[in-house]
This record gives structure tokens, C-alpha cells and sequence, in this order.
């Protein structure tokens, strides 16, 4: 029988129509029956279109079906993938607008921090849902693959409290290791260990990550017999774009020893010392790239990007297909899992999982980002042991804000969702208190629409907004565009520079696009 995939959030072109080239890639899933669903039926229609187009001109026997019924398109999956932005743009906005007023300048807002906590909120109910569809009606023992933020939070509620084998997956590892190869390559040459012409690729560079998603460290890193951990302190400072682009990072390395995994305007909203004080956030980030700690600038390129794909979809239609094969094919984990547990070719990787003893000195129930490998029996992870002190410091922090935020969800807790504010590592140097429970207030109020857990929280605290306003007793905001932001550009002025305005639409990554 074919396999088949359902994909919920599919009308995400970036990750939908990657994921399923991916695939295709493989000859012995190039038969694979896609069933797409997404609640917004016009973009569900724009990326089948686009898909059944790649499939039809690269001559291949898969099927694209799509449907706004979610349970219909889970039914008899082999395998489902979770792409989706629950509460989309309009929701993502007030993640980023309503905390810069009390201070809080974040550059993704889809992780930790009071975006990344309030997006867990919307979240994890409907990612139970989908649990219990995948319970009901997917085949046995099918896994959950899941691509959605926040990473952390999303995985650890699937596989505490919706029953279903669920694998968190993200590429911020690859994108580390790629660096980490870069600056090898200029210190192997500089030394002489290879010709000014030779490349070392990733293949040579054998390397280690451990930690929580976003916050993964390289903890061992060998080329050629030489251990890198001691040298990479010497060696990012020293290449031409890193050293202007990743001034976090590199600092967190220069303190640490170990290199994270995540790009600079990521790990800077994670940790408490790089962007609390305004009037120095811009001497930690650069604007070459909304990713290197651009206020709301993830949010940013995804407004442009979607605006773009909208008045650009006719072009895309009548643009030829890419060829889908090996040589386009991408680091996304998904395709290659897929292919290992079919054909019984092993891939390693670095997944989202349960810590079942994998690393000794962060909790036992937090969800940990470590190498593993998949084959024909399934997906086995390997012990890493302890981190670095330094290293599991900073990630069981973090750790205790995600359980808090994920209880928080499942629950419709308000308390202890300002509890998990209170304790973020961010909002915390940057409020005090009061001015947490109050913002948390204001944003409960705000996205009331894609929080039904909350119902009778969400109206308390629109009365204790109103009574602290009748009072005077309001905490007063902060007006300010934040930092380092940038303006929203519309379609005219995408239209200037079109093939980048389409790439960036097209992107699953957008951290390798530039502004």
C-alpha cells in the first residue's frame, strides 16, 4: 500500500511544499498519498495547486489531496507532520506588541519569553486534538512529527498528556554545525592543515549537540582528529561575517566554551542579559538579517512573506516546477525519518524528545534535543550524560518556564501562566510583577479568541483591566517601536526586488534570508 501523510497546517507553503519534494525524493516514496489540511480553505487551495503542479511536471504517481476536515485527512495515516501558526499573523502580532510596551523587545517571539509562552496558550489544546484524531483514526503506532513552536512546550504536552509517539523537529542544529564547519575551514587553511582551495565540509566535522531546542550546545566537535571545543573561541571572532552578525553567540562562547545553536536574535530573547536595556540592544545585533536581533523581525518577514506569496501566486503557477530528486533535497529531519523507518536506511539526526536519563542533570520529563538514529525498528536516541554546568544552568531555567507554560495551557491556568512570565529569563530582568500579571492580563484579553481554555480567566481579567483604569492603579506602559525595527513592507515595494520577495515567501528557514 502507498504511504500516506497527512500534513495539518499544509496551506504554510514554505514547510508544506518542501516537506513533500522531500519526500519524492526518495524512488521508494514516490507513490506516497499526501493529504493536506489547513482551517483556511484559500491557502489550502493555492499550495495543492502548487504541489500537484511539482508532481504532475516531475512525472511521479503521488497524490495530493486536501480538505478542510481534519479527522478525514488523518484517517489511515501512516504518518502525521504539524506545520501550523495557530491564531496565524494577527495573533503572532500581539506576541510581539503588547510585550515591547512593557519593555520587553523580542526578535522571534516563538520560543520562551512572553511570545513564546502566550503561543504555547493557543497551541497546545488543538495540538491535542490532534492527538485524539490521531489516537482514533490514524494507523497504529503512527507518528506525530511535529515542525510547530514552541518546540519545547508543544512536544512535551503531546507526549505527557496526548498519548501520541510524538518527535519534535527543527533545523537549528544543521545551521550551527554549517558555521562551525566555515570557521574551520578558514582555520585549517590558515594553518596549513589544507590547501587555500580545499573546502572541509559538514561530512568532516563530526559533532555532538545537547540541550533543549533552541538552546542546543555543541559539546564535542572533531575534525581530522583535532577536538574544535577548545578553538572555537578563537575561531568565530576571527571570521569576516560571524564575527559582525553573531555578537551574542559569541559572547555566550567566549563565557561558556560551548557554542548554541540557535542564531543571535534567537538566544538573545532567551537569555536575561542581552536585551533589557534598550539603549544597548543594538550593540549585540546587527541588521544585515531580521535573525540577527531584529525587533519583531521574524514576524516581519512572515507578514511580507505571505503578502508576497498572495500577489505573487499566479507567477508561481506558471513558473516551471523544480526537479525533485536527490540533489534538491533538504536538511529538514522529516523526509529523512520517513525514508529510515520505510526502507531501513539509517539516518542520524538531532530530535526533540523525552528525557528518559539522556542527560543526567536536566529534568527527567523536560524535552531534550540530542543525536539519535533511525532505522527499520524505529528511532533510538543516545545517552549524552551530564552538560556543562554552565550549559544546564541556563537550559533548566528555561526548562522550569516551559513546564509551567505547558501545565499553564493544558490547565487554562492564569495564575500559573504569570508564574511562567514572572520566571522567563527576559521578562523577568526587564518587569517587575505587577507589570507581569497586568501585561498577562492584556494579552488573555487580546487573543480571547483562540483561548477557550481561558474563558472565565480571560473575563476576570478584562475586569481587572477595566477596575485598575477606573482607579488609576494601571501600570503605565511604555510606547516605543522597540529597539531595532524595522518597517513592514508592502507589496509595491517587494515587488522592487521580486526573486528575493519569492524566496522569502517560499522559505521553510527564513533565518537564512536577509532583509
Amino acid at each position: 500500500m502507498p504511504l500516506k501523510i497527512a500534513m495539518i497546517g499544509a496551506g504554510s507553503i514554505g514547510f508544506t511544499r518542501r516537506l513533500l519534494q522531500d519526500v519524492l525524493a526518495v524512488p521508494e516514496l514516490q507513490d506516497t498519498v499526501f493529504h493536506f489540511t489547513d482551517i483556511s480553505k484559500d491557502n489550502l487551495g493555492m499550495v495543492r495547486q502548487l504541489c500537484q503542479k511539482d508532481i504532475r511536471e516531475n512525472k511521479l504517481p503521488a497524490k495530493v489531496l486536501a480538505t478542510t476536515d481534519r479527522r478525514r485527512a488523518v484517517a489511515d495515516a501512516d504518518f502525521v507532520i504539524c506545520t501550523i501558526r495557530q491564531g496565524g499573523l494577527e495573533a503572532f502580532a500581539t506576541d510581539i506588541d503588547i510585550p515591547l510596551a512593557y519593555g520587553i523587545d523580542q526578535c522571534v517571539g516563538d520560543t520562551l519569553c512572553a511570545g513564546g509562552l502566550m503561543y504555547a496558550q493557543r497551541t497546545i489544546p488543538v495540538l491535542l486534538d490532534f492527538c485524539r484524531d490521531i489516537r482514533e483514526l490514524a494507523k497504529p503506532g503512527a507518528l506525530f512529527l511535529n515542525y510547530a513552536n514552541p518546540m519545547a512546550m508543544n512536544t512535551w504536552a503531546c507526549n505527557a498528556y496526548g498519548g501520541v509517539n510524538t518527535i519534535g523537529l527543527c533545523h537549528g542544529v544543521q545551521g550551527a554545525h554549517h558555521q562551525i564547519v566555515a570557521c574551520t575551514q578558514l582555520w585549517a587553511r590558515r594553518e596549513g592543515l589544507i590547501g587555500k582551495d580545499e573546502k572541509v565540509s559538514k561530512h568532516d566535522v563530526q559533532t555532538v549537540f545537547a540541550g533543549i531546542n533552541h538552546q542546543t550546545w555543541c559539546i564535542r566537535a572533531d575534525w581530522r582528529g583535532h577536538d574544535l571545543i577548545p578553538l572555537l573561541p578563537e575561531l568565530f571572532p576571527l571570521h569576516p561575517t560571524f564575527s559582525k552578525t553573531e555578537k551574542v553567540r559569541i559572547d555566550v562562547l567566549r563565557r561558556f566554551g560551548y557554542y548554541s545553536t540557535e542564531s543571535n536574535g534567537h538566544l538573545s530573547e532567551y537569555l536575561p542579559w542581552y536585551r533589557k536595556r534598550p539603549r544597548e540592544i543594538r550593540r549585540w545585533i546587527d541588521l544585515s538579517s531580521w535573525i540577527n536581533g531584529e525587533t519583531g523581525g521574524y514576524l516581519r518577514v512572515c507578514t511580507e512573506g505571505r503578502n508576497w506569496f498572495e500577489t505573487d501566486f499566479p507567477n508561481w503557477l506558471a513558473e516551471p516546477s523544480p526537479e525533485i530528486g536527490p540533489k534538491n533535497r533538504s536538511e529538514e529531519h522529516g523526509s529523512w525519518i520517513i525514508e529510515a523507518l520505510r526502507t531501513g536506511r539509517t539516518y542520524r539526526g538531532h530530535f526533540n524528545v523525552p528525557n528518559h536519563g539522556h542527560i543526567t542533570n536536566l529534568p527527567g520529563d523536560a524535552i531534550i534535543e540530542i543525536p539519535g538514529y533511525v532505522d527499520r525498528n524505529g528511532i533510538h536516541m543516545t545517552h549524552v550524560g551530564d552538560l556543562p554546568l554552565a550549559c544546564a544552568a541556563t537550559c533548566s531555567a528555561s526548562v522550569h518556564v516551559q513546564r509551567m507554560g505547558m501545565e499553564a495551557a493544558v490547565r487554562g491556568d492564569a495564575t500559573l501562566l504569570k508564574q511562567a512570565m514572572l520566571h522567563d529569563p527576559l521578562v523577568g530582568a526587564v518587569c517587575d510583577p505587577e507589570e507581569v500579571w497586568q501585561m498577562t492580563d492584556e494579552l488573555l484579553v487580546a487573543q480571547a479568541s483562540w483561548l477557550p481554555q481561558y474563558k472565565n480567566e480571560i473575563t476576570a481579567a478584562g475586569q481587572r483591566l477595566a477596575a485598575h483604569e477606573k482607579n488609576g492603579t494601571r501600570v503605565k506602559r511604555r510606547p516605543t517601536r522597540g529597539a531595532a525595527r524595522l518597517k513592514t513592507r508592502d507589496a509595491a515595494t517587494l515587488a522592487r526586488d521580486a526573486a528575493a520577495a519569492r524566496k522569502n515567501a517560499a522559505a521553510a528557514d527564513k533565518g537564512n534570508l536577509t532583509a
